[in-house]
């Protein structure tokens, strides 16, 4: 998968990278909570035309992981049990603080979405599995950047 996606808005979003059999992803951010955000929809966007999602509902999400790796996987683990054991699709994301806590991190967000229509939801790659595999954080002043597979 070679395809390059680009959010509207300041020219960050995500974008998928070179990988064989699997989707590499890349997210960015000015702000960890901004990169996490990227992250579900370019989850999200592999499973459909995240353009074609309405918000119709709102959901509320709290993730744990004792480092920002862990954090970033269980976000995204969250968002993808969510898809599974619900149907629903989202494609807005607010992820309105990461906090530390004894343990480690936490995050909060809100999230919208619908439930899966195929008549209205053209049906993109099926995500298996969040990887550790090639994760990888890269934080510079002003700019965020997650890398992640996605068992596909």
């Amino acid at each position: 998968m070679n395809a390059v996606v680009r959010l509207k808005g300041k020219g960050k979003g995500f974008e998928y990278l070179e990988h064989t059999g699997d989707a590499y992803v890349a997210a960015y951010g000015e702000t960890l909570e901004e990169a996490l955000e990227n992250a579900g929809k370019a989850l999200f966007n592999l499973m459909t035309d995240l353009e074609k999602v309405e918000p119709r509902f709102e959901d509320h999400v709290e993730a744990e992981g004792h480092d920002e790796e862990a954090l970033l996987y269980t976000w995204l683990e969250e968002l993808l049990i969510r898809f599974d054991t619900t149907g629903n699709l989202y494609s807005r994301f607010q992820v309105s603080h990461v906090e530390k806590t004894p343990s480690g991190l936490r995050l909060r967000a809100r999230i919208w979405g619908e439930p899966f229509s195929p008549e209205r939801h053209p049906q993109g790659v099926g995500v298996k599995a969040v990887t550790y595999h090639r994760m990888e954080i890269t934080k510079k002043p002003g700019m965020v950047a997650l890398k992640f597979i996605l068992d596909i």
